[in-house]
């Protein structure tokens, strides 16, 4: 290992390290700057052990998970591979691209806008961009992913953000949840097909979320829900501070000032041994509970990951 983490002490990191290689790997990239090579190792473990290996056990012969593409959630097909996703299982693994392929063969599409459930007869944006980030993040050679960006683009607010509304109620501002999905999306197909009308239209939809501070109103600065000042862990379809910055992060930006209230609300929540406890889980069906009651090493992997960013950015050393 390369280095040491400036944001965590050696028994937190030590603790991380003794859980599952999902975890593993990432602290070992992200807060050890390990060796690719190390990482990338690491990183492959998730298919065959641990809680990628066990959710991967339980697919279906067709390729789905739960014989469902989008419901319930959070055990569907759909809802499984944005957590394989999250474990780091690596693009390629044959079982992913199965189930992503599923989600496109049983997608409506409507000019490029894609809808799951058979009942609903329009496009939304939220789901559209779970399929288009599953598709780029997996290596799914899809003809159709185009017209989807293509889509998704076209459904940009004047505000810079994106709302799953829009369509069917002609909602005009942006949705915190549905534009950090979208700006997921358009990250993961800039990762392999970088362009610069997508690179243009993340920057306003990045734009939207300063504008907010992350979490507020950007009429009265009043914060807008409280539960966005909330980790769990898978986050599923909802928005939170954390897996904001963790965008910001990902789209390697600049530090913005703008950004404190949310880096503010993931360091008032550290316990006093330098590890963060686990923020529950959204009401729903799991195929597991990832980690019992109490400190949480995804809670604590995901906030170190932002304060370290942090500090590599401004030097900012004072809550060490």
């Amino acid at each position: 290992m390369a280095s040491r983490s400036t944001a965590a002490s050696d028994e937190v990191v030590g603790w991380l390290m003794a859980g599952d290689p999902a975890i593993r790997w990432q602290v070992m990239a992200d807060l050890l700057d390990a060796p690719a090579a190390d990482v990338a190792a690491e990183r492959a473990r998730t298919a065959t052990h641990g809680w990628g290996a066990a959710l991967l056990a339980l697919q279906d012969p067709d390729g789905r998970w739960a014989q469902a593409l989008y419901s319930p959630k959070f055990t569907s097909t759909t809802y499984t591979l944005l957590l394989l996703q999250r474990l780091g299982l690596p693009s390629g693994n044959r079982q992913a691209l199965a189930g992503v392929r599923q989600l496109w063969d049983g997608a409506a599409c409507y000019s490029g806008g894609l809808m799951l459930a058979p009942s609903v007869h329009r496009p939304e944006a939220c789901i559209t961009a779970m399929i288009v980030r599953l598709t780029c993040d997996f290596g799914l050679t899809e003809p159709r992913l185009a017209d989807s960006m293509a889509w998704l683009l076209g459904q940009q607010l004047p505000d810079g953000g994106w709302n799953c509304r829009s369509v069917r109620d002609g909602s005009r501002h942006g949705s915190f949840h549905t534009t950090l999905l979208v700006l997921e999306a358009l990250a993961a197909s800039q990762r392999t097909h970088p362009d610069a009308i997508v690179d243009a239209a993340t920057a306003r939809g990045r734009g939207f979320l300063l504008a907010h501070r992350l979490c507020r109103s950007h009429h009265t600065g009043q914060l807008v829900d409280p539960r966005y000042l909330r980790f769990p862990f898978p986050p599923g379809w909802r928005y939170d501070v954390v897996r904001a910055l963790e965008h910001f992060i990902d789209a390697g930006a600049d530090w913005d000032d703008r950004l404190t209230d949310g880096l503010d609300a993931i360091r008032a929540q550290r316990l006093p041994d330098g590890r963060w406890k686990g923020q529950g889980r959204y009401s729903g069906r799991y195929w597991a509970t990832l980690e019992p009651a109490g400190p949480s090493r995804w809670a604590t992997l995901r906030a170190l990951r932002v304060v370290r960013w942090h500090r590599s950015l401004t030097g900012d050393r004072s809550h060490a």
